[in-house]
């Protein structure tokens, strides 16, 4: 990565210098020049030379300069010449790519605090003095986006994500894994979870139209301080895993509109195969046919009114009224009294969750 940070920038420089310019590691491999046909070389005999000293040094016509102050630096830059005006280039090479080099790798070191954040992996007594060293609010409201992908080894989901958000200081990516990508971003105190939708949308839209790609998104709730981004964090997993059972439809899924999966998601299933047993006596939920429970699917979606209900499925309102009674005397749930209702939608949404989850006792 250094390398690449290095050549853009003596690349950059090249014409404004008017002298060969470049970088050496720390094992004396010519890493970044601006002539391009010396990157490879070897100069170990100056690199052993330079380890002795921290300011710089002549030697077979470059002037060569430690990138730090420490005379064991990682990284020794040289400018052809060695008259006053190559000491003078190699101090400004100097400056500039130690400024380069430091803000990539608070960058980096940003990513790994936050991935160490929402892995819990750091005491939460490091966290802000951890956040004040990377000069990273630790009071700015943030929401964590987790983006699960289809297994693709052509694209490069993170570099994907990463361009689309391109503003380091507010928005950070990491990677997971090889197919899950998580955005951390910073939002004003007045967003709202539908900025939030927004934003999950413009990057659903963005990958199917040019990369073809499927993609996931949880979307946690609001952080209020850096510390909460962990919480959010796992709002997002949960998003994406009520959301496989009860948002199949959905792509983009918000912890704040899972409803009644939520709590369901949050129970042992040992609760939840109590609650059918109370519910429905002698299994009596098993013996529904399709067509009954499409006509329950309808009813609930319609709020419980006949008329309508019977309108959508185009059968007459007799004969609903008559699927209805059968449901009752079959369940002991009369589906136009509210509390019936709400109890048989209770039950089916806990019906599908077991059927997709093992036993957590």
């Amino acid at each position: 990565m250094a390398n690449r940070l290095f050549q853009g920038l003596i690349y950059q420089m090249k014409d404004a210098v008017g002298r060969t310019i470049g970088v050496i590691d720390e094992s004396g491999i010519v890493i970044a020049c601006s002539d391009l046909v010396k990157i490879g070389d070897t100069r170990t005999a100056v690199r052993k030379e330079i380890s002795y000293i921290s300011d710089s040094m002549k030697y077979e016509g470059y002037t060569y300069r430690p990138l730090s102050q420490s005379a064991h630096s990682e990284y020794v830059v040289f400018v052809e010449g060695d008259d006053a005006l190559a000491e003078k280039m190699s101090m400004v090479l100097v400056v500039a790519l130690a400024n380069i080099k430091s803000y990539h790798d608070e960058k980096y070191d940003r990513a790994s605090f936050l991935k160490n954040v929402i892995m819990d992996n750091v005491l939460p007594g490091d966290i802000y003095s951890k956040s004040k060293e990377l000069h990273m609010s630790a009071d700015a409201h943030r929401v964590v986006y987790l983006l699960k992908f289809a297994p693709n080894s052509e694209i490069a989901y993170y570099d994907v994500v990463s361009n689309m958000f391109p503003d380091e200081t507010s928005d950070c990516v990491i990677s997971t894994n090889e197919n899950d990508i998580v955005l951390v971003r910073e939002v004003s105190s007045t967003a709202t979870k539908d900025d939030f939708e927004a934003t999950a949308s413009s990057i659903t839209d963005t990958l199917a139209t040019e990369f073809f790609a499927k993609v996931f998104i949880g979307i946690g709730s609001v952080a209020e301080t850096i510390k909460d981004v962990a919480r959010s964090y796992r709002e997002a997993q949960a998003a994406l895993e009520v959301g496989r059972v009860f948002e199949t439809d959905k792509t983009i899924i918000s912890y704040e509109n899972l409803g009644i999966g939520r709590l369901i998601y949050q129970l042992r299933t040992t609760m939840c195969e109590m609650f059918l047993d109370e519910v429905f006596e002698d299994s009596s939920i098993e013996k529904l046919d399709h067509e009954t429970l499409t006509t329950i699917q309808s009813f609930f979606e319609n709020n419980l009114n006949v008329s309508e209900t019977s309108r959508k499925m185009f059968v007459h309102r007799n004969t609903l009224v008559y699927r209805l009674d059968k449901i009752k005397k079959s369940t002991g749930l009369d589906l136009r009294e509210f509390e019936d209702a709400v109890t048989f939608k209770v039950a089916l949404m806990v019906k599908k969750y077991l059927s997709t989850k093992p036993s957590r006792y």
